[in-house]
This record gives structure tokens, C-alpha cells and sequence, in this order.
């Protein structure tokens, strides 16, 4: 009996190592047409299913809007490898003074998380993330990170992606954002259902002006 359950647990380790693997090695070449919040929002939405997602190849994304979620998001990008500790401890001592909740996931670990993960918090879902976030700095390297990152993320209520963002707030392409325009779609990247990135708030307008202004600091290094 105990030998039937270790070869059971065997198998199924393997088969899990194998799938995973598989599925970030297929990743590395196949746009990610869907992904686990995209459904979740779909049965969230009030008013009728909206997913507007389409897919642009990391040429056809502005350079601008690059450098802004490097800047806002995870300005360490090209010197981690897929963990930023240093910021991890920062939002931690933050949070810890009850002020705006601060998240130190770099944009390795929120990608990880969104395309191959469900939302929520758990040991479980971390130690996951933490996973796959190994997986794809191997596989993929920073320049299929950035570009899975742009093309999936949420960026306004049932809008995913650089290119679908940019027609919904600016109704232009990706491609031709400006510095001030990617600035506004990198500032509502910590609740895109709240914020907007036009007619935005006074505190959008604050972090979209030093969003812009820290731009200027970013080399990309692909």
C-alpha cells in the first residue's frame, strides 16, 4: 500500500514538473491568447461579459511604455532575477504604517501570476509564483517577460494589453503612446479599475507626473 501511494505521489510530482515546464517552454513562442483573471473578470462584470485583448509583438509597443512600467512598477528589472528583496522590505516596513497599500512584486512575479495563476493570497499561490517566476527569468529572459507583461495585464475594466489600452484611453496605437501618455497607463496599474489614465485623479495626476519624470532614468537593456 505505502509503495502504491509513493509511486502515485512519484508520477504525479513528475507529471507536474513536465507540465509546467512544457507550458512556459511553449509560452516562450506562443502569444498568451487568455489568461485565469481575464475569465475571473468575465464573471465578475456586471453588465455584460467585455474582454478586449490583442496582442502586439514588443516592437509594435512603444519604448515609452516600456520604461514607464519599468519605472513605477519594478525599476530593477534588468539587475534581478525575478526577485527584488530590497523592495519586498520596503513595501513591507510601508504597509506596515497603515498607510496606501504597497506591493513589492516585481514585473517577473506579477507576470508569473497572471498567466499562469489564480488571484488571491496563500502560501500555496506565493510558493507557486515564486515557481513559475523561476521558470520564465530561465526560459523566456527579460525581453519575453516584458513582452508577455505588456500584452496581458490589466489596464482599465476589460482591457488587457498595451495595444487594447491605448486605443481605450488614448484611441491610438501602441506603438505611437507618448512619454505623458504611457506615464497615465502606468499609473493606474495598481487598481485599473479604479483609476484612469484620463480625466484622471489628483493623485493619478501625481504619480503619472513622476512617473515621467523617473522615464528619464531607464535604459532598456534587452
Amino acid at each position: 500500500m505505502k509503495k502504491r501511494i509513493f509511486k502515485f505521489i512519484a508520477k504525479a510530482i513528475i507529471l507536474f514538473f513536465a507540465s509546467t515546464i512544457l507550458s512556459v517552454v511553449v509560452l516562450k513562442f506562443v502569444p498568451v491568447v487568455i489568461t485565469p483573471l481575464m475569465v475571473v473578470r468575465l464573471f465578475e462584470q456586471e453588465n455584460g461579459p467585455i474582454l478586449d485583448h490583442d496582442w502586439e509583438p514588443l516592437e509594435n509597443i512603444s519604448k515609452n511604455l516600456q520604461k514607464a512600467v519599468i519605472a513605477s512598477e519594478d525599476q530593477a528589472f534588468f539587475t534581478h532575477n525575478g526577485f527584488d528583496f530590497k523592495a519586498m522590505e520596503k513595501a513591507y516596513a510601508h504597509n506596515k504604517k497603515g498607510k496606501r497599500i504597497r506591493g513589492g512584486s516585481t514585473i517577473s512575479q506579477q507576470t508569473a501570476k497572471n498567466v499562469f495563476l489564480w488571484q488571491g493570497r496563500s502560501y500555496l499561490r506565493k510558493g507557486l509564483e515564486a515557481y513559475f517566476t523561476v521558470l520564465i527569468e530561465f526560459i523566456w529572459g527579460k525581453e519575453r517577460i516584458m513582452e508577455v507583461y505588456l500584452n496581458s495585464i490589466e489596464m482599465g475594466k476589460g482591457v488587457y494589453g498595451a495595444e487594447s489600452a491605448a486605443q481605450h484611453w488614448y484611441s491610438k496605437s501602441a506603438k505611437n503612446l507618448t512619454q505623458t501618455e504611457a506615464a497615465g497607463i502606468a499609473a493606474i496599474l495598481p487598481n485599473p479599475l479604479k483609476y484612469k489614465a484620463r480625466n484622471s485623479s489628483r493623485y493619478i495626476n501625481k504619480r503619472k507626473s513622476k512617473i515621467s519624470r523617473m522615464m528619464n532614468d531607464v535604459r532598456l537593456e534587452y
